[in-house]
């Protein structure tokens, strides 16, 4: 952990563990947008569901596909209009 210090300081003092990394890897790959089913199966979980832990636990990802999303004021409510030949499809039914 001295070693891994001296080329990045920001570790001095912090608990690095095997486990620290092995959850740290997933969080990247999600960061970059790789799916969770990609994540899963890279990571050996039997279940898709056991990587929607690492979803769950991180705001940056949900703050980011909030992001994506457009703003409810930029499309304003509309109502569905069937075309005329679908109406008259179902006029012939």
């Amino acid at each position: 952990m001295k070693s891994a210090a001296r080329r990045c300081p920001s570790l001095t003092g912090k608990n690095v563990t095997p486990h620290t990394l092995w959850h740290t890897c997933p969080m990247s790959l999600l960061h970059a947008w790789i799916d969770s089913a990609s994540v899963a199966l890279w990571l050996g979980h039997a279940n898709i569901q056991t990587t929607q832990i690492y979803l769950h636990a991180d705001l940056e990802v949900k703050r980011r596909t909030f992001d994506r999303l457009p703003a409810i004021d930029e499309q304003p409510p509309a109502r569905y209009r069937a075309s005329d030949a679908l109406l008259a499809f179902l006029a012939n039914r």
